[in-house]
């Protein structure tokens, strides 16, 4: 039995080894060609590249235009004029890509980061109807006769669910900015359907800003809101800073520097509607109340 169970291993054996010895061979051509062409086909990527990577902060948000921090660091090696686009690197990590490229750059420009153009709690606001739609701001702008102003922060959080630093959130029905987080990305002011966001160079710690953006009459937007601007003028009369323009203040950022002007005119202002926006901005000071009708006699 033992003999007859040998014999039958035998022959298997026989017949199966040259097979087996054919598809190692071939095995072994086949990883032979595939390393020859590995090498032939190698496309050659400039050390540079890996080298711009690595200084990029490898958050692909996209504010630079591109899809990632490798997409940007490829695209900086063919065009050395994008340097400056990387908001979350800032100054520094643009700094470190000349230096890569072994070019000069001049002043890359102030950090840009988000100012929210309302100032209008929960409380502040006039609404028309209770929406129970999605709760999202670009289902909720999509509706009309909602919130009074058709200019004002909607508080459904699109701009925070688009954050990926944790910057952003909703108090008491206004998005809020947490400047020690916020990297300047961009992010919120692309996914806020009113475009209520801005990024705005920073040339100061803290930056003045108009809190609105409703163009509606004076007395429109007094009736709808207790916080935006009436285009009242006051602050274009303390400096040239402030130009009002469809009903609505606005400041030169580029220009902006604080000075006792512009503090006056953020005192004046009826509504509180001017502001200072940054790490460490003082809180908006609540609004003048309206003036009582005298009694008829």
């Amino acid at each position: 039995m033992t003999n007859m169970i040998l014999a039958n291993i035998a022959e298997l054996w026989s017949v199966a080894w040259p097979a087996g010895l054919t598809m190692l061979i071939l095995g072994l051509g086949f990883a032979i060609a595939l390393l020859i062409a590995s090498i032939k086909l190698k496309v050659k990527t400039d050390p540079r590249i890996e080298a711009i990577h690595d200084v990029l902060p490898h958050v692909n948000c996209g504010a630079c235009g591109f899809s990632g921090c490798m997409k940007y660091a490829e695209a900086l090696l063919a065009k050395p004029e994008l340097i400056g686009k990387c908001a979350p690197g800032g100054p520094k990590t643009a700094q470190a890509i000349a230096k890569i490229l072994n070019i000069e750059i001049s002043n890359v420009g102030p950090l840009k980061k988000p100012i929210v153009n309302c100032r209008a709690r929960t409380e502040d606001k006039i609404f028309y109807a209770t929406y129970q739609g999605i709760p999202s701001c670009l289902s909720a702008n999509a509706l009309a006769n909602v919130q009074a102003c058709k200019f004002g922060c909607l508080g459904f959080g699109d701009c925070v669910r688009a954050c990926k630093f944790n910057s952003l959130h909703i108090i008491d029905g206004l998005a809020v900015v947490d400047y020690s987080k916020c990297t300047g990305c961009g992010a919120c002011a692309r996914a806020c359907p009113r475009n209520l966001i801005e990024m705005a160079p920073f040339n100061n710690e803290n930056m003045m800003s108009v809190a609105c953006s409703s163009r509606e009459s004076g007395k429109v937007t007094r009736s709808q809101c207790a916080v935006g601007c009436i285009a009242c003028g006051l602050c274009v009369r303390q400096t040239d800073l402030f130009k009002v323009t469809d009903n609505l203040a606005r400041i030169d950022y580029e220009r902006f520097q604080p000075s006792p002007q512009t503090e006056t005119a953020m005192a004046k202002c009826p509504t509180g509607v001017i502001v200072f926006r940054g790490p460490t901005a003082p809180v908006p000071r609540l609004p003048k109340p309206k003036p009582v009708a005298a009694a008829a006699t």
